[in-house]
């Protein structure tokens, strides 16, 4: 069965496709639903800054090796990534709001509590499974849908500014959860987390409108005429239509290529620097406060690369934008190790400004390839894309945490990262060479989707 053919009509409650628009207010509500989107991001990533954070104050009571607390990240980081393309579906079905005020409890639950465990098993569960569920619902497949719905123009804009939230969260957070931490012990730092997640859901259940439609209006810089209603719900199980579009864009050449290219990009953000620099850092014999605020200024420098690389997509062949990042990226961690030291120094500093500039800089651009070659399945296909991204940043989490606990040192697993990086700027310039009108949704003679072409 296509996808189209589990379509229902559209809601009653909707306008009618036919039905003017109504006038719309002189701030475009896309701006609200965008800044309130902005908001939740930045409160589910209060826990992004946790692990980081709490590695060695995890390690130092309970004893744990790296290794496990290593672990509990990965099943985090894997879960964040599975849970974004069967969210996204899950958005289409029930609505973004629902969606997303329910994963807001679930990171608030997993965030508090682990500060009653006594075993590993406790962390794997609370950080692992609860926590990566929740924050998987509003990783960047919910960017791609809001941005997706309430925008025509600005839109390369807007997704870097809603991927940017991340990066804010942390800047937020990372001070923050190392004082708090290092001053009142890590407890304090948990309950902060769940607090921070919280206390978003009022402004959902307020302001994150589903669809443009339901204040009867039309998204952001459509074009006059454009109908009101917005397209037929899916019908069928969210589960089933986050496989089905998973089946017909693994046929393209074009999904591999920018999956195998984000998990590189998931492994040397999140996965490695994210989760190991203060550990990495605290070795060299800097304290964790200054390693702390070190990758908060990675977070500074995010936000202004983020936006920047989202006006550059709406301007430039975003394949030559990805390449350039992956390679600038690869060489800045082959220069890493060398910089380690005791204190804070402008090596380490430039360091710093140049990795937040490129951290999450890849995110437009993969979003506007995947809005290209599959239509209105786009968010549900990013959600897969996202996916690989955090299955390399789960794996740089357990890997380089194994290889810090054998070999005493991260050195390895910055060398192996860069170098992924460089095969990952290659991978996007074969994207060139990928028909991405070929990976385009096409209609039948009855007018039911087709499956994308293998290419």
């Amino acid at each position: 069965m296509s996808l189209t053919d589990r379509h229902s009509s559209a809601d009653e409650t909707l306008p009618s496709a036919t039905q003017p628009a109504a006038s719309p207010p002189r701030i475009h509500p896309a701006w609200w639903v965008a800044v309130v989107t902005f908001l939740t991001i930045i409160g589910a990533a209060g826990f992004r800054s946790t692990p980081g954070v709490l590695m060695t104050p995890l390690h130092d009571e309970f004893g744990w090796p790296m290794g496990v607390i290593g672990g509990a990240v990965s099943v985090n980081l894997v879960l964040f990534g599975l849970a974004a393309p069967f969210s996204a579906a899950l958005m289409e079905r029930l609505g973004i709001q629902r969606v997303i005020a329910v994963a807001l409890l679930l990171v608030s639950a997993g965030s508090l509590l682990p500060i009653w465990m006594t075993q590993s098993w406790q962390l794997v569960l609370c950080w692992g499974i609860v926590v990566g569920m929740g924050t998987g619902a509003m990783s960047m497949g919910l960017v791609a849908t809001v941005a997706g719905r309430w925008f025509v123009a600005r839109l390369g804009l807007v997704t870097g500014i809603l991927t940017a939230a991340g990066a804010t969260g942390q800047l937020v957070f990372l001070p923050l959860l190392a004082w708090l931490a290092s001053d009142h012990g890590w407890r304090s730092a948990a309950v902060a987390t769940s607090v921070a997640a919280l206390t978003v859901v009022p402004l959902v259940l307020w302001k994150l409108h589903d669809h443009p439609s339901v204040l009867g209006l039309t998204a952001y810089g459509a074009p006059a005429g454009t109908p009101v209603a917005r397209p037929p719900r899916p019908t069928g199980h969210p589960a089933r239509l986050a496989v089905d579009t998973l089946r017909h864009a693994a046929r393209t050449r074009v999904f591999w290529l920018l999956a195998g290219s984000f998990a590189v990009c998931g492994a040397s953000t999140n996965g490695l620097v994210g989760t190991h620099f203060i550990p990495a850092a605290h070795d060299h014999g800097m304290p964790t406060t200054t390693a702390a605020s070190l990758l908060a200024l990675v977070g500074v420098f995010d936000v202004v690369g983020t936006i920047f690389s989202g006006w550059l997509t709406d301007r430039v062949d975003p394949r030559i934008l990805l390449a350039a990042y992956y390679t600038l990226r690869g060489g800045s961690l082959f220069l890493l190790p060398s910089l380690f030291s005791d204190s804070m120094h402008v090596n380490m500093l430039a360091f710093v400004l140049f990795y937040g500039l490129d951290w999450v800089a890849t995110v437009p651009p993969t979003i506007a390839l995947c809005r290209s070659a599959y239509g209105e399945r786009a968010p549900i296909v990013f959600g897969w894309v996202f996916a690989s991204h955090q299955l390399g940043a789960a794996a740089a989490a357990l890997g380089a945490g194994l290889v810090r606990d054998h070999l005493g040192t991260y050195t390895l697993a910055w060398h192996v990262a860069g170098a992924l990086c460089l095969v990952a700027a290659v991978m996007c310039v074969a994207i060139t060479t990928a028909r991405l009108s070929d990976a385009s949704p096409r209609r039948t003679a009855s007018g039911a989707e087709a499956p994308p072409a293998a290419q």
